[in-house]
């Protein structure tokens, strides 16, 4: 279920990058694009951490991701994100605050499916795992070039991410 949640947030994500290749832009659209954008990552997460055994491990996991999410909701709401948009992409520095609240979900969502994948890999022999491992890293670093002020490769890199774990799903 995690995993198609994080489907659809991709899916909102893309379909909104549209909107604002048209030309359409406001900060509300902005903030629910970036919030969309930190949950594929995490929901994808939520996903490999069914299949962990351990209750309490997920049960932690869980109430992090919750509070995570909260502070980047907040994080959000309290930002002046200004106009990130040029030339029809999203381009330009984001509020450190965001930066940060967006961090404390992705980079330990990243470390999770690579983890799980990697494990799974270890257990099944799996190619799908390989596929999801190159996936997390081709979109961690998608979000790495963003953050260094290189968007152009982030739609590149994303979509092959998402191939990449797409592949690994299925």
């Amino acid at each position: 279920m995690f995993w198609s949640i994080g489907m659809w947030f991709f899916t909102i994500g893309v379909l909104l990058e549209i909107v604002f290749a048209a030309g359409i832009y406001s900060e509300a659209l902005i903030a629910i694009y970036l919030f969309t954008a930190v949950l594929v990552v995490e929901s994808l997460a939520l996903g490999s951490m069914q299949l962990i055994k351990s209750a309490v491990l997920k049960r932690s996991y869980y109430i992090y991701s919750i509070a995570a999410t909260a502070l980047l909701a907040y994080s959000l709401y309290t930002s002046n994100i200004g106009n990130v948009i040029l030339h029809h992409i999203v381009f330009g520095l984001l509020p450190t605050f965001i930066v940060i609240a967006s961090s404390i979900i992705t980079f330990p969502a990243a470390i999770i499916l690579i983890a799980i994948a990697a494990m799974s890999y270890m257990h099944k022999h799996s190619m799908k795992m390989l596929s999801i491992i190159a996936g997390v890293l081709v979109v961690s670093v998608a979000g790495t070039l963003y953050i260094a002020a290189f968007p152009a490769f982030l739609y590149y890199s994303e979509f092959i991410g998402i191939l990449l774990l797409w592949a690994g799903f299925i």
